[in-house]
């Protein structure tokens, strides 16, 4: 049995497996303990974490991504050290993108973002996603079978973003294939196209952006890139290139890798409670809260991280500036003190909708309506084409016996992979 008063939360990889027992232990020490491995104060109540979200004043983004790693690049230094932080800005993990930004930075940043996902746009990439599903489903239907993340949920992630960022149609698949999307099925292509374009995904999607809105302000077109192109702050002035190309870039990143975790935790539910099938078939109103509720019951991302730039407060403890915070979205949502037993997963939660699996505060999920969006419509076409959907017993073992594999970080939750069998249902 594991010590869970000794367990390294960064590098023990059965937590990284199953990390709830670990957040319930630290949340009974206190729903703000300091852990002994690295001094990072770990915040697991509910409201405590709404708190700290919500005290941008006193808590810092800077190292949302990395936490304690790579450790600080200096001494911290009084009861305030913004100036330290800013100083040596540069040196943290993805700097330059929105996730780790605080304002005025953040706020100008966002506000670009703002102008892209607009109810107009959103509305119109809708459209867009149900011929999207149905296209997916095509690829491997016939087969009575599938491995749903590499099949289904990152390529339909990846090129819904695509079609929400206006990429030209004939670039999608090169984009599918370079963020590890697969390729389409039928499709015959050299031996290099086989190798990933862009080892880092962020690194690969500044630079084709950056071609694209570079070409877009020397020749404006009547499209969605040329209009994000041009877009400019609140107060008129018009952004670097960059600073345009990165909120779109993150956005990208981010939202393929929440959406195909979100999808695939749902799905595996679905798959191994077959009730709730028949009841989502019959009333699809239920197709909200069940998402809602697999949002909060297997958050896609387990943890955010801060940094204090001044002493603050977090619930009854103190936090000197320079203190390391992770925030545990994944341990808040299963917080017996806000969700009536919150190991167990219930369609009739009324509260399901508290979940804070988004975050909030200044840095709520700005793709929360997309993922949500690109949810809906895959349970609605899967329900529509399947039935009978059942966990592959061949791949995950008997249903007393399930083997699931969850990705070992100790930021994001989501399995490697997920087989499912199911019946055709005739159009």
């Amino acid at each position: 049995m594991t010590d869970l008063a000794s367990v390294d939360y960064f590098t023990d990889g059965n937590v990284a497996q199953s990390p709830f027992e670990y957040f319930d232990h630290l949340r009974a020490r206190n729903p703000v303990f300091r852990e002994p491995h690295y001094g990072v104060v770990a915040v697991t109540g509910y409201q405590e974490v709404i708190e700290a979200f919500k005290n941008s004043e006193a808590l810092s983004a800077v190292n949302a991504i990395g936490g304690p790693f790579p450790p600080l690049p200096f001494e911290p230094e009084g009861d305030d050290i913004t100036g330290q932080i800013e100083a040596h800005r540069h040196l943290f993990p993805i700097f330059e993108h929105l996730v780790t930004m605080d304002p005025p930075d953040h706020t100008k940043a966002r506000a670009l973002l703002g102008r892209l996902l607009t109810p107009r746009r959103l509305k119109e990439n809708e459209e867009y996603l149900w011929s999207l599903a149905d296209e997916q489903f095509d690829e491997f239907i016939d087969n009575g079978r599938c491995e749903f993340l590499g099949e289904f949920a990152k390529p339909f992630a990846t090129l819904a973003i695509t079609d929400l960022l206006g990429v030209p149609e004939g670039d999608r698949d090169e984009f599918r294939r370079a963020l590890g999307a697969g390729e389409r099925s039928g499709t015959r292509v050299g031996a290099l196209d086989h190798e990933p374009v862009g080892i880092n995904p962020l690194e690969y999607l500044d630079d084709r952006f950056s071609g694209y809105l570079a070409e877009r302000r020397r020749e404006p077109r009547n499209d969605i890139l040329s209009g994000l192109a041009t877009a400019t702050y609140p107060d008129g002035s018009t952004p670097e290139l960059m600073e345009v190309v990165r909120p779109a870039t993150f956005l990208f990143a981010a939202g393929q890798e929440t959406v195909t975790k979100l999808l695939s935790s749902a799905l595996r539910v679905l798959a191994e409670r077959p009730e709730y099938q028949k009841i989502l078939r019959e009333d699809r109103s239920l197709i909200k809260p069940f998402m809602e509720e697999s949002l909060r019951f297997d958050s896609p991302t387990k943890v955010d991280f801060r940094l204090a730039r001044k002493s603050t407060r977090i619930g009854d403890v103190d936090i000197p500036a320079g203190t390391i915070v992770m925030l545990g979205l994944a341990a808040a949502n299963r917080d017996p003190r806000k969700f009536e037993d919150p190991n167990e997963f219930r369609l009739d939660r009324r509260n399901a909708h508290d979940h804070i699996a988004f975050g909030r505060g200044l840095h709520t999920c700005a793709g929360a309506p997309l993922a949500r969006m690109e949810g809906h419509v895959t349970l609605h076409r899967l329900l529509d084409r399947m039935s009978d959907i059942r966990i592959s017993e061949r791949d995950h073992g008997p249903a007393d016996n399930r083997v699931f594999l969850y990705e070992p970080t100790f930021l994001l939750r989501g399995l490697v992979e997920l087989h499912i069998e199911f019946e055709q249902t005739p159009k």
